[in-house]
Order: C-alpha cells, then sequence, then structure tokens
C-alpha cells in the first residue's frame, strides 16, 4: 500500500520544478541597450531632489533592523552609491542623466565623509563605504581635470581608512555587532564572507583605477577570514561563526550560490591560486543553472524563509558579483556566461524599468536597479558578437 504522504511528496516537488522558471528573453544588443536606457530612465526619475537615491519609508510589518538615524544614513548611502555606479556604467549621455549623475557625485562628496556607524550593534555604514567607493572609483575614471581627479582619489582614501577602522577583530567585515552586548572601539561581531568580499573588491577596485594605498596587513587578515569561510566545494559559509555547521542549509552549495562568485572573485585578485579558472568557470555555470533557487526568495518580506534560507536580497547581489567573477576569466568564455546572465537579467526587468529583490524601505529599488545595470553594462559589453 502507497502512503498518503508519497502524493503530497510529489506535488512538493512539482512546484518546486515550476517556481525554478527558466528565465525567457531575447537577447541582443538592441534588446540590452533598450533594457539599459529603461533601467537609467527609473533611476532618473526616482532620484531624490537632493541627489541620493531611496529613503526611510514604505515600511513594513517585519523591517529589518535599522537604528535610527544612522543605519538609514548607511542605508542610503550604500543605494546611492551603486544607483550612480549604474548610471555610470550605463554609459548614458543624456542631458537628464548626466545631471542626475552630477547631483549624486554631489552627494557623494557632501556626504560620505559623514557616515560612521549608527551605534555599537550594527556597521551597516560598512555597505555605504564599499558602494559609495565604487561610484568614487568611476567618477574618479570619468574626472576631466587633475583637480577632480585629485579630489575624488582623496575621497577614495577616506573611505577606505574608515573601512579599516570598521574591521572586525576576528577579520572581514560584517553588518551586525549585537550578539556579546560589548562596545568596542573595533567591532566583534560577525564578519560575513561576502560582506568581506563586497570591501575587498571595492578596495582592489579603487586601487587599481587610483592608485590608492590598502593596508597590506589588514588585506591579509580579512582574505584569511574568507579562507577559513570556505568548504572543499568553494562554498562560502554564511558568516564567521557558521564553520562550525558547514552543512547547514544556508551554507551549502545552493545557499551559497550568491555568495561564492563574490568572495572567489575577491581571493583571486588578491592572489588566491587555489580559485582557478574551472572554479569560477564552474560556480558561473551552476548560477545560471540554479538561479531559480534565488528567484525563489525574490520579494518574499521574511529574510531567509525560503529554501536553503535564502533571503531575497541575495538576488541582484548574486547577479552583479556573477559579473564580478566571470570577467576574471579568458576572454574567450566570457560572451556566453553574458548572454545568459543577459537573459535573466531581462527577464526579471519589472514593468516601470526598475529591478528589486527585497523590500527594503525605499532603498530596494535604487539599489537593485543599479546592480542590475552594472551587470548588464558588463554583459552588453561581453556579448557574443555578431
Amino acid at each position: 500500500m502507497i502512503p498518503m504522504r508519497v502524493p503530497a511528496l510529489i506535488i512538493l516537488l512539482v512546484s518546486s520544478a515550476l517556481c525554478q522558471e527558466r528565465p525567457d528573453a531575447v537577447v541582443n544588443p538592441t534588446t540590452v541597450a533598450d533594457s539599459i536606457r529603461r533601467g537609467v530612465d527609473f533611476l532618473v526619475e526616482d532620484q531624490n531632489a537632493n541627489g541620493s537615491w531611496g529613503g526611510p519609508t514604505r515600511t513594513k510589518g517585519l523591517n529589518i533592523y535599522a537604528p535610527i538615524p544612522g543605519a538609514h544614513h548607511a542605508f542610503r548611502a550604500g543605494a546611492s552609491g551603486l544607483a550612480l555606479s549604474g548610471l555610470l556604467d550605463s554609459g548614458d549621455t543624456r542631458p537628464e542623466t548626466l545631471a542626475a549623475i552630477e547631483k549624486g557625485a554631489a552627494w557623494m562628496e557632501e556626504h560620505l565623509p559623514k557616515l560612521r556607524r549608527a551605534d555599537q550593534t550594527t556597521t551597516y555604514n560598512v555597505w555605504g563605504h564599499a558602494y559609495g567607493l565604487r561610484a568614487i572609483t568611476r567618477l574618479y575614471e570619468i574626472a576631466k581635470t587633475d583637480a577632480d581627479k585629485s579630489k575624488w582619489k582623496t575621497l577614495a582614501q577616506q573611505q577606505i581608512d574608515l573601512l579599516n577602522r570598521y574591521e572586525d577583530v576576528n577579520g572581514g567585515w560584517g553588518y551586525l555587532d549585537l550578539f556579546d552586548g560589548l562596545t568596542t572601539n573595533k567591532p566583534t561581531g560577525i564578519p560575513t564572507s561576502f560582506t568581506t568580499a563586497t570591501v575587498l573588491l571595492a578596495m582592489h577596485e579603487a586601487r587599481e583605477a587610483m592608485g590608492v594605498e590598502l593596508n597590506e596587513k589588514l588585506i591579509k587578515h580579512s582574505t584569511a577570514s574568507v579562507v577559513r569561510q570556505r568548504t572543499p566545494d568553494f562554498s562560502y559559509v554564511y558568516s564567521h561563526d557558521h564553520w562550525v555547521r558547514p552543512r547547514g542549509p544556508i551554507n551549502r552549495p545552493a545557499g551559497s550560490l550568491a555568495r561564492s562568485a563574490a568572495c572567489n572573485a575577491a581571493l583571486r585578485v588578491f592572489g588566491d591560486e587555489k580559485v582557478t579558472d574551472e572554479v569560477i568557470e564552474t560556480w558561473s555555470t551552476r548560477f545560471i543553472e540554479r538561479e531559480g533557487f534565488l528567484s525563489i526568495g525574490r520579494k518574499r518580506p521574511v529574510p531567509h524563509e525560503t529554501h536553503f534560507s535564502i533571503s531575497g536580497y541575495f538576488y541582484y547581489y548574486g547577479i552583479f558579483y556573477f559579473t564580478e567573477s566571470a570577467r576574471l576569466l579568458p576572454e574567450a568564455r566570457q560572451p556566453h556566461h553574458a548572454e545568459e546572465l543577459a537573459r535573466v537579467i531581462l527577464h526579471r526587468q519589472e514593468k516601470d524599468g526598475s529591478w528589486w529583490d527585497y523590500p527594503l524601505y525605499d532603498y530596494h529599488q535604487p539599489y537593485g536597479t543599479g546592480y542590475a545595470l552594472m551587470a548588464l553594462a558588463w554583459c552588453r559589453d561581453e556579448l557574443p558578437k555578431p
């Protein structure tokens, strides 16, 4: 006799398969250009009057812990850095886009030097420094005078110095420091593999573009933290304290899907020879094949509530850092990945031109659109040539 639970199991398996629909979009230079333009139009329209993006509005029943007002300073800096970087990478030269870039740059110049952690319980400011640094690097690259280049390099060095200040005693960076009840000058929280990778990659990009100085001792300390969080299959556990349970759902390959690209790229650019082309190729392919797992978590209001404890806000993070690792492959191997990723991004674009994955106050559309535009700009440049 067949147990009654079997039909229920079959239904569960079928429904899971259906949730992982294959993104379907026509990918060619025209469709990609049109998608980028729609994303740019959204950001230009969505920009705040003061030049930033996002704000502490559009709350819901369950909101991310955010001590007032400092957490929102950090969220806005991070969202604005991503949105501005997306506009810059788009290459859009329409007058309204250039005006939005100018306003965004002025906001960065005024507000990033003031950014600090909200209180001893959070280090959300790390995201603001890292993504502010991304935007600064791009502003440096388009600067037309030596004076402007010097200005952006000075601001970038300041952001790096602030990131150095907030590196955790265990090595690397995290965003919460509320579990031990201690108030310390240097955070004693839980550095996460992906936050650390985010910072390291922003620092590396800034050094390559501007020649800013990095603290080599701190870089070694931080990369060692990421290595400790790596498992033999190049999954990365969520955070420093997860290394003792590496096969918990969030730490398995599907749970690491949005983290592995970022962590592999960060270690690779800082000289880790174990992150080979084969490793990057494997995880690039795996990302496209298993994108459905990440997609199931999109737009869910409760963090970590779906398969492998995935949160919605993993999605566009993973999309962008896919490009950060894939660009390290030999040039001949990049067009295929660009076409596959572009298909996903085009499929997920919203009717208003934005991209978003998690309802985070009013920051989610700017940050999601910024991530997507940066990723799609890479796809545009690497698409197979006709």
